[in-house]
């Protein structure tokens, strides 16, 4: 074992139902003064967006909106945000949403003090060492789902709508500066959403846990997160409204993202483009392809996913999990394959050409290769 790891862990988080009341005070911690709010276009009308304005009026930080965010968003709604937030004199952003909110919003803030191409900055050796680090404007982020786990990371996926290839722009200053995880603007997800975004923090934690790198807090938190999904998703999912079902869901979308500084892998690089490509739900399409990677890894990750299936209380190690994660994407409605989300067969080699360059590749226990990934969409379709 190669015991050598670079490491680096979240930011102050305020947590716990009714907390989206302090904005004002996490606002004047992150030194916001005219704060720009990015959300996407599905949760600009909604009641919670409303009510976080008027939080922001009332304490004087005005109720400045931007909202044109694609579910998969790319460069043309990334100079938009910038464009809004210039033209508005804001000094900072509020980050607001899903996934797609979240890593919008942040990279406005990266971005609106920089001179280069977002694509300059992707997440390739010291790239990120390109952006002037003094100009990126502080982010608070406010999540509204329990998935990506977004508002506990230092990068941002960004989809070039020209080739359509997910992009992964990171620099540890995109960190937000206060994250507010309050479970009651999650009560009105919908089924559909709370299920993907619960299965993407599930992938997550999965796919940090078969990591092959040595980050011992992060395998801890990815077992842990493991435990509050199998635990409290099929709570959340049954009754949106129940609080403390929500509240560990959120935890366990946090603890997805810490964990996978450890490493993503095949489920991701198999999700990304077919996310890029289709517009597929990307937590939804992990959750899809999650049976067959875990196959796929079987080899490489049947021993400590034993020890994983012994704490979660699920009988049978390896084999017995395995069975339990399709169990658990049937009983949360989720398609048996691509193919039921539009992916078509003659597309997968384009696919697996555009996946083995996905840097997600690189954290997965057995080397991936295009015959391999190739291999592996045929089996998920």
């Amino acid at each position: 074992m190669n015991l050598v790891g670079n490491w680096s862990y979240p930011t102050a988080v305020k947590f716990g139902a009714g907390r989206i009341k302090e904005l004002p005070a996490a606002c004047a911690q992150a030194g916001i003064k005219k704060p720009l709010l990015v959300t996407d276009k599905g949760l600009a009308p909604l009641p919670i967006t409303k009510a976080t304005l008027d939080i922001l009026e009332a304490a004087g930080l005005g109720r400045a909106l931007f909202s044109e965010v694609d579910p998969n968003p790319n460069e043309v709604n990334l100079a938009a945000g910038v464009a809004a937030y210039k033209a508005g004199g804001h000094d900072g952003v509020i980050a607001f949403g899903g996934g797609s909110g979240l890593d919008l919003g942040k990279m406005v803030a990266f971005m609106a003090g920089q001179t280069r191409s977002i694509w300059d900055f992707e997440d390739i050796g010291d790239w990120w060492t390109r952006a002037d680090a003094k100009a990126i404007a502080p982010i608070i982020a406010v999540p509204t789902t329990a998935g990506t786990g977004s508002e506990v990371g230092r990068a941002s996926v960004i989809t070039n709508s020209e080739t359509h290839v997910k992009k992964i722009i990171f620099h540890p200053k995109v960190l937000p500066t206060v994250v507010i995880c309050d479970p009651e603007l999650t009560v009105g997800m919908p089924k559909f959403i709370t299920a993907g975004t619960g299965l993407d923090a599930f992938a997550h934690c999965v796919e940090a846990f078969s990591s092959p790198f040595y980050h011992p807090m992060s395998q801890g938190i990815a077992l842990e997160g493991m435990r509050l999904v199998k635990d409290y998703l099929p709570r959340a999912y049954a009754d949106g409204t129940d609080l403390e079902a929500r509240a560990h869901m959120m935890s366990a979308a946090a603890m997805g993202a810490t964990a996978f500084q450890k490493g993503l892998g095949a489920i991701h690089a198999l999700s990304h483009p077919v996310g890029a490509v289709y517009n597929t739900h990307h937590g939804t399409t992990n959750a899809v392809c999650m049976p067959a990677v875990l196959r796929f890894n079987a080899d490489m990750i049947r021993d400590r996913f034993d020890m994983a299936a012994a704490y979660l209380g699920i009988a049978g190690g390896f084999d017995g999990f395995c069975a339990y994660v399709q169990e658990l994407n049937d009983s949360l409605a989720i398609p048996r394959g691509l193919g039921a989300m539009g992916v078509q067969a003659d597309k997968i080699d384009a696919l697996a050409a555009m996946a083995i360059d996905d840097p997600s590749c690189g954290g997965n226990p057995v080397p991936l290769t295009v015959e391999n990934l190739t291999q592996l969409f045929h089996d998920c379709l």
